[in-house]
């Protein structure tokens, strides 16, 4: 982004959808902090749980201590989530929440079971395990992971099943201690059927496996409904993992929470009560922020917003992209989530191998290349900072803020409705040109 968009301009402040730069510029922030900042820069009842907390002296963490902060977030996490989803874990990171879920699947099984299966597309973290389960060109390096590590097409329940079967051990006993799966992909902007996930479900209840559900982006609201799974009354995974809106845009703090039986047969025995622990879980600041967060989430009805968002956003950038045949490949999204695929055909693919040649080595890169040129244009002439999916497809996020203005939505559909209309040549020589010979 940096290389070949933007990124060098210091920002003054930030507030709801708004950065202010230090030349004075305001900006429009579409990003939603890639899913950090349903709550937008700054919310004052965020800032305001977070100044009460230091001027009251609170302690932050002492493992001596009972944590009244941190029991508050596992007993309102519990409330809003349906069925036996009750005992919750609060590490820093999404991958974080996503490793400490996969321990719990393998010591629910006590070892006994070796496999685990991830999506071909799927996103679930950077470091060794969390990475390892990651099907994304960004974790292109062969670093070590876990083993025994099966892969299947995301949104294909007969693909799915296939893996299972595949891992079947020679008494036909199942291999599989956990499916990692995410029922709406924020990088490809897919997501599974609700009779393909019942069907999910009804396959790991009889090979007892534990099936995992990863809501780190699309949690709190994004999708339309609290969580994407949510929407599909009566459907549970095992252990549900989730993230950066968590934190109010103001703390890094993730979560996972297990059913009661499948955390009971993991870890309620003494011996085996810090087999995962880390020296800041349940730190005091996070997790007073982490309880508002989620109130505002609640009051405030974020599901809700993004359900207007849909309502906005969704009719809009399909008309822009029939206005668009030849610039628009697809619209794909939901709630406060969507994604345009640019494309413009070979002869656009070659003139973009021309203007920056060398890449060869990303397979990616003049797909990626035509993105950041209208991310770029959208910047230097509207004033509007959007990102694209490093993974899958790499199409052009529109993923605002829950607190985004009707007026700030519809500055940005006639941004983005202008800048296509100058024609993706244009803007793919204008934008090289301007990298090449800083002008």
């Amino acid at each position: 982004m940096t290389t070949f968009g933007f990124g060098r301009e210091l920002v003054e402040r930030a507030e709801g959808a708004s950065i202010w730069l230090r030349d004075g510029r305001r900006v429009l922030d579409f990003t939603g902090g890639v899913g950090v900042l349903n709550h937008g820069h700054n919310h004052p009842r965020i800032l305001r749980a977070r100044q009460r907390y230091g001027e009251q002296g609170r302690m932050e963490v002492h493992k001596a201590f009972f944590s009244p902060y941190l029991a508050a977030l596992s007993h309102n996490v519990a409330a809003l989530l349906p069925g036996d989803l009750n005992i919750s874990y609060f590490p820093n990171s999404g991958a974080e929440a996503n490793e400490g879920a996969i321990k719990m699947a393998y010591k629910y099984h006590g070892g006994s079971r070796s496999t685990i299966l991830r999506a071909d597309i799927s996103f679930h973290g950077k470091t060794l395990g969390a990475g390892s389960l990651t099907g994304s060109t960004e974790n292109a390096f062969a670093f070590p992971g876990l083993p025994n590590i099966g892969v299947y097409p995301y949104g294909d329940l007969a693909g799915l099943t296939a893996a299972v079967e595949a891992a079947r051990r020679p008494d036909g006993g199942c291999d599989v201690y956990a499916i990692m799966l995410e029922p709406f992909s924020a990088s490809s902007l897919r997501h599974w059927s609700e009779a393909d996930l019942r069907a999910v479900r009804a396959l790991c209840d009889r090979n007892d496996i534990i099936l995992i559900f990863d809501e780190i982006y699309t949690g709190w609201g994004k999708t339309g409904s609290l969580f994407y799974f949510m929407r599909h009354a009566g459907l549970v995974p095992d252990i549900l993992t989730y993230s950066k809106s968590l934190g109010g845009g103001k703390a890094s703090i993730s979560g996972y929470t297990a059913r009661e039986p499948v955390f009971r047969k993991a870890y309620d025995r003494l011996a085996d009560v810090i087999l995962h622990s880390t020296t800041y879980y349940g730190f005091g600041e996070e997790t007073a922020t982490a309880i508002e967060a989620v109130n505002v989430v609640v009051e405030d009805d974020y599901p809700a917003r993004a359900r207007r968002l849909e309502a906005d956003l969704g009719p809009e950038l399909h008309r822009i992209a029939k206005a668009h045949p030849d610039v628009v490949r697809e619209v794909k999204g939901t709630g406060a989530l969507w994604g345009v695929f640019l494309d413009g055909g070979p002869r656009i693919l070659t003139l973009a191998g021309k203007l920056v040649p060398g890449f060869a080595h990303d397979p990616r890169f003049k797909t990626k290349l035509i993105t950041l040129s209208v991310i770029s244009h959208l910047f230097r002439e509207h004033g509007i900072v959007t990102y694209y999916s490093p993974n899958v497809e790499n199409p052009l996020m529109v993923a605002p803020s829950l607190v985004v203005s009707d007026d700030d939505v519809e500055h940005f559909l006639d941004s983005l409705d202008a800048t296509l209309s100058r024609g993706l040549p244009a803007l793919l020589t204008s934008f090289v040109r301007e990298k090449v010979t800083g002008r």
